[in-house]
């Protein structure tokens, strides 16, 4: 096997709260999507952060290794980190009516994403319909206000693939939508990685949509990976009493629809 896109082994914590995370480790493919389970505060976010350099504007820090095409990102001073981010590794945040800017159109936020990587202006319209998104001026002149949730998280994600790079974190990228616009931003995600070929981190507390969109599932408890595997193993035959535990608590779903399709889908 080559060498994986994405290879990490950290411990981070807070001031105050030591061990968030102890000896991670984890790895992501090139075009491989991971999913990243746990429960709410058990450092799913943190692992995240630390990818992308910003720990430490959250008061967390972070030591031993994170390898991004064989670099180590927590060498990497300040400068090298801003080329990296949002051209060779994007992210797709949560809450994604508060992670746009309310005081800029969306064209301004498009093109300030464009300029900090990039000269020139680029066509928008091949972006927009890759993500499903209208392609006229006039959505463009919109205000973040004036978009649905699902709009905006649709927004998020071009801007995110805007460069397109080559690994994408989504934090939580679907707790804020329904269940049928939660199923559309999947569906997206699963094209994104078909057609284009992006590697994802997947972070989430969501067992049904990590089932249906990962490959590969991480299980994060207690600042540990307890378990990782192909989605179908971890699902089907879960290895340790956690896992079972947090699978035990996925409510059941209809009768026509099987874990197997769910995995599968």
């Amino acid at each position: 096997m080559n060498s994986p896109l994405l290879s990490l082994s950290i411990s981070a914590g807070y001031a105050g709260k030591p061990g968030i995370l102890r000896q991670v480790s984890l790895d992501v493919q090139e075009g491989e999507i991971v999913g990243l389970v746990g429960r709410s505060g058990e450092g799913k976010s943190t692992i995240a952060l630390s990818i992308l350099g910003l720990l430490g504007l959250k008061g967390g820090n972070c030591h031993g290794e994170i390898l991004f095409r064989g670099r180590d990102l927590l060498r990497l001073n300040g400068r090298e980190m801003r080329q990296l981010r949002g051209k060779e590794i994007g992210l797709v945040p949560q809450s994604p009516l508060s992670a746009l800017n309310p005081n800029l159109r969306l064209g301004a936020q498009l093109e300030e994403a464009w300029r900090a990587h990039e000269r020139g202006k680029p066509e928008w319209k091949p972006l927009l319909e890759s993500v499903s998104l209208p392609a006229e001026t006039g959505f463009l002149r919109q205000y973040p206000r004036q978009l649905s949730v699902g709009l905006a998280q649709r927004f998020l994600i071009a801007m995110a693939i805007l460069h397109r790079p080559s690994l994408l974190l989504a934090d939580e990228p679907t707790s804020a939508l329904d269940t049928i616009t939660q199923a559309e931003v999947l569906s997206l995600f699963s094209r994104l990685n078909r057609e284009k070929g992006i590697a994802m981190l997947y972070v989430s507390h969501d067992l049904a949509s990590v089932a249906s969109l990962c490959h590969r599932v991480a299980i994060l408890h207690k600042g540990e990976i307890v378990e990782c595997a192909a989605a179908g193993d971890v699902f089907r035959n879960p290895r340790h009493p956690y896992t079972r535990k947090l699978i035990a608590a996925i409510p059941h779903p209809p009768a026509a629809l099987s874990l197997d399709q769910v995995v599968n889908y």
